[in-house]
């Protein structure tokens, strides 16, 4: 039997824990929000959107995840605002700043021609690979997060069961839908490290929608977003040093496998 512990004795595995932790407290809980609102596609979107920012600042020799802040931050906000002006639909501006910003990180990535092995790092997940400052820059982030999900809860929570009902209440809509948008641009950003560009919409999404399957109320459904969400990062980053094996895909992975056995369990009635 293998030792569990054995693990901790590496400094970078300590680094990944925490970021683990970080990351799966953070997804999970605008993972509710975004479940809520329907908005998957959009956080797929804000992570590929995120791509240029990064190269970028890769290009510049500063800290990644910064670069992807800013890009993913401004793409959100970008899609919100362009759909808001009623010309085209949500999906429709959500799939062309999408497509834009991702079509430019390509064509810079394409320009380097020095190894990029953090470039693809960022893109498949390597939680492994996290440095202290960037832990440092992930945690200040997830306390910015937190700190405003704790104090526009409830609003954000009104506009995504009822944006009309919210307005009429005297809440302005717009403001809220901007705020949540720049979240899940933040998230995303300090999510890319521990899962990458490719798979970070399923840390966004699966725990939340495993916990939506069981949760009877608003309170159960955030906490077992968290606890979920907390059961695959650390199970699959143990297992991903056991296996070998990609730390991003494994923990998806294991966060897939809940749905599914979660699904089974709850959804499916014998006859």
């Amino acid at each position: 039997m293998p030792d569990l512990l054995e693990p901790l004795q590496f400094s970078f595995m300590q680094r990944a824990l925490v970021g683990s932790v970080l990351v799966g407290i953070v997804c999970a809980a605008v993972g509710v929000l975004v479940v809520l609102r329907g908005l998957a596609f959009l956080g797929d979107a804000v992570a590929h959107a995120a791509f240029p920012g990064i190269v970028i600042a890769f290009l510049l020799k500063t800290n990644l995840i910064l670069g992807g802040m800013v890009a993913a931050v401004l793409a959100s906000v970008s899609m919100g605002f362009i759909s808001r002006r009623g010309a085209v639909r949500e999906d429709t501006a959500i799939g062309v700043v999408f497509a834009g910003m991702f079509a430019l990180g390509i064509v810079l990535f394409s320009r380097i021609r020095q190894f990029t092995g953090d470039l693809l790092g960022v893109l498949l997940g390597n939680v492994l690979a996290i440095s202290s400052d960037q832990l440092l820059l992930g945690g200040v982030t997830a306390l910015v997060i937190l700190v405003v999900l704790r104090l526009y809860w409830r609003e954000l929570v009104f506009v995504s069961f009822d944006a009309v009902g919210a307005q009429a209440a005297g809440l302005r809509v717009e403001r809220y839908d901007t705020l949540l948008l720049a979240v899940i641009g933040l998230t995303v950003a300090v999510a890319v490290q521990l899962v990458g560009i490719v798979l970070v919409v399923a840390m966004l999404v699966t725990p939340a929608a495993t916990a939506r399957l069981i949760a009877r109320d608003m309170r159960a459904f955030v906490l077992w977003s968290v606890a979920l969400s907390l059961v695959a990062s650390v199970a699959g980053l143990w297992l991903s040093y056991y296996a070998n094996a990609s730390s991003g895909g494994t923990i998806v992975l294991i966060a897939t496998a809940l749905f599914a056995a979660t699904w089974a369990t709850t959804q499916v009635r014998p006859r």
